[in-house]
């Protein structure tokens, strides 16, 4: 206690902490920043959760109640009919027509956590776990790239067969092997800061799924036990014996001592809050460059609040060229000095030459074709298509069309900078005649001295394509031929799927060869104890006897992944000390199960499954010695040969083998073994998510 003399607050209460050290490295705080906090999602459906642990990315599933007075119906049929189109695939985004999920995305709120712990309070006592990352859920509208994907690939499969004909046969003939040049530092640092190679990077670190528990589950209030330190041992404490002013400086350091880390530049989840302490100049170049054609009104939106728009106009001219009055990135900056094509090994000069080109001719007019450009610099097909997809989308029957529409409004505004940009082209305009030796005037439309507009009626529009048609059809003819025979070819070489779950796998529940919590005892393995004798292994055998009972009993269908869960669930309920068991494998609950008269059902699972292979080890009770285990084990046979069945199956096989079934009895069998979704039926534990 301190003096009252000393001028000091007495001491009123002395509280210990813990730190506790079980979910350290797997602890995260999520944040919904665009939802009240009055409005939660713990009552709301969650369909799937994904991490990539390495990068901190976090993605959910959550469902969308269709049913809601303002769920506007037609409005989301109409996105899932952009986005999956009105065909049926088992890889649709929507498999209802219907938007009936949205998905959340995380960024990093902070990328230095050291200074964050989640804390709970007991009995006097204050636990706390070192968070690993802090993230912010935000909705993504990834769909809506989908659907655009999915607008350019008919837009493009629609353009006319002869040029892609032509193209196609233009890239098989303009072979060209190049050895790219050897990479300087220099290079190779912008190449590993670059946006394209971040996005490689973190393309590459697997997706683990995850399995959701509501905050009022049994297995979260289970995992909630993690957040108090599990070992008792007080004996390796230490006293605190820093002074106050000591213990200060350390919670709390000086800010001086703070090493400020700048971003070198945005990666695919860079926050705007760290974009905005690079330099005015930096930030601009840096959207470009990613952007690559945008509006300056669409520009001044993307800056902090208050930004000057002359200091931004000075910094775009400097990183960007005006096109249609939409500003489109330099070439010199997309591909700097002694650098080249990805594709071909070209030098970035001829690579600027050539997207000077395709810019200049969207200053003169709104679509290019391809096959013109192509012709006229000369590059590989792969480069003409990357400097196109910078600016421009293809239409039916009108080549590539600029992206955005004419900025008028910008143009009236700012005269003097249109009117200087115009001056930049013209300059540009006459390097490019000298050395790709064309004029202004080849690409304007030839007319005759005589020409005048001629009318084409319908009539003789429909004959041109019945002849055009006739004169194809051999060729469709032998196209067709090609692939019946590559469909028809054996299959035998085909890759089987890789099997990704691992005992890193955040989802799956395992009981390992050790203590769990305090509950489990060292000692022999369970092989080992198979061979036992005496009194504890017969008491051990008759306790899983009893477990596997009670559990199919409640349950009837359980997964091995399930079952693993609720027997780890059992243990760690057990008082400490109390638990007779060794480590377990999943052989001997296995054999537990099956000497309990309950059976494997080998369910046909599709390949494209991503249950994991304990979920998709499904075992069912076959015996209980009533009459009604006859319903039972029809419905279960119906599995042998199918995942999902309906209940007019299930019915109809009962009535055939058992006579006239009430429809209770139906009810019973169906509500014992199997869980419904979207008008089937699936075994327990098996449901698609």
């Amino acid at each position: 206690m301190a003096s009252g003399d000393d001028g000091d607050d007495p001491i009123i209460e002395e509280i210990d902490v813990y730190l506790a050290k079980s979910l350290a490295e797997k602890l995260y705080l999520l944040q919904y920043p665009v939802r009240p906090a009055t409005m939660t999602y713990d009552d709301v459906q969650h369909l799937a959760a994904k991490i990539k642990p390495k990068q901190q990315r976090v993605e959910l599933e959550i469902g969308v109640n269709t049913l809601s007075p303002n769920y506007c119906r037609s409005k989301g049929e109409q996105i899932a009919l952009n986005v999956d189109g009105t065909g049926y695939d088992e890889g649709n985004t929507y498999s209802t027509k219907m938007m009936d999920k949205q998905t959340f995305s995380s960024i990093q709120a902070t990328t230095n956590t050291s200074r964050y712990a989640a804390a709970v309070f007991r009995k006097g006592e204050l636990h706390i776990t070192p968070l690993t990352g802090i993230l912010q859920m935000r909705p993504s509208f990834s769909y809506l790239d989908k659907a655009d994907g999915k607008t350019r690939e008919r837009e493009a499969a629609n353009e006319g067969g002869d040029s892609s004909q032509d193209e196609a046969e233009e890239e098989a003939k303009a072979i060209t092997v190049r050895f790219a040049r050897p990479e300087s530092e220099q290079a190779r640092q912008r190449r590993i800061q670059s946006y394209e190679f971040l996005q490689r990077k973190q393309a590459e670190e697997p997706w683990i799924h995850l399995q959701y528990h509501s905050a009022k589950d049994s297995r979260s209030e289970h995992e909630k036990q993690y957040l108090y330190c599990q070992s008792a041992d007080t004996s390796d404490t230490t006293e605190l014996v820093k002074t106050p002013k000591e213990y200060l400086n350390m919670l709390m350091p000086p800010l001086a001592e703070e090493k400020v880390v700048k971003p070198v530049g945005p990666s695919n989840v860079l926050s705007m809050a760290q974009l905005r302490t690079l330099p005015l100049v930096d930030q601009v170049r840096t959207l470009m460059k990613n952007v690559k054609v945008m509006p300056f009104a669409n520009l001044m939106g993307l800056l902090a609040s208050g930004t000057d728009s002359t200091a931004v106009l000075r910094c775009i001219q400097q990183v960007a060229l005006l096109v249609q009055g939409n500003w489109v990135v330099k070439s010199d900056v997309l591909y700097p000095k002694n650098t080249c094509s990805p594709h071909s090994g070209v030098p970035a000069e001829v690579l600027c030459r050539g997207r000077d080109f395709v810019m200049w001719r969207f200053t003169q007019e709104r679509s290019v074709m391809r096959k013109e450009v192509a012709s006229i610099i000369k590059l590989p097909p792969d480069d003409v298509k990357d400097f196109l997809e910078h600016v421009a989308s293809p239409r039916v029957n009108r080549g590539w069309e600029f992206l955005l529409p004419t900025d008028v409004d910008f143009v009236k505004k700012h005269p003097d900078v249109a009117h200087r940009q115009n001056m930049l082209w013209v300059g540009i305009q006459s390097k490019l005649e000298k050395v790709f030796n064309f004029s202004k005037e080849d690409f304007l439309p030839k007319r005759g001295p005589s020409s005048e507009s001629v009318h084409v009626s319908g009539e003789q529009r429909l004959k041109v394509a019945q002849d055009r048609a006739q004169e194809n059809r051999p060729s469709l003819q032998k196209d067709l031929d090609g692939r019946r025979h590559v469909k028809h070819e054996p299959s035998g070489d085909r890759e089987e799927p890789m099997d990704t779950s691992s005992s890193s796998s955040y989802s799956s529940t395992i009981i390992p060869n050790g203590s769990v919590n305090g509950y489990l005892g060292g000692g022999a393995s369970l092989g080992q104890a198979n061979g036992m004798g005496g009194a504890l292994c017969h008491a051990a055998s008759l306790q899983l006897t009893d477990f596997v009972t009670k559990t199919f009993r409640k349950h009837f269908v359980v997964t091995l992944n399930e079952f693993k869960r609720l027997f780890h669930l059992h243990l760690a309920s057990m008082p400490v000390g109390q638990s007779i068991f060794s480590s377990i494998s999943d052989h001997m609950l296995m054999d537990a199960m099956v000497h309990c008269r309950c059976r494997q059902i080998l369910v046909p699972f599709p390949a494209q499954t991503k249950a994991a292979p304990d979920e998709q080890k499904v075992f069912a009770l076959w015996e209980t010695g009533e009459e009604f285990d006859k319903h039972r084990r029809l419905l279960l046979d119906l599995f042998s040969s199918s995942y999902k069945v309906k209940r007019s199956a299930v019915q109809a096989r009962l009535a055939q083998e058992l006579g006239d079934v009430s429809k209770a009895d139906v009810d019973r069998v169906l509500h014992e073994c199997c869980s419904s979704h979207a008008g089937m039926w699936y075994l327990k534990g098996t449901i698609e998510s």
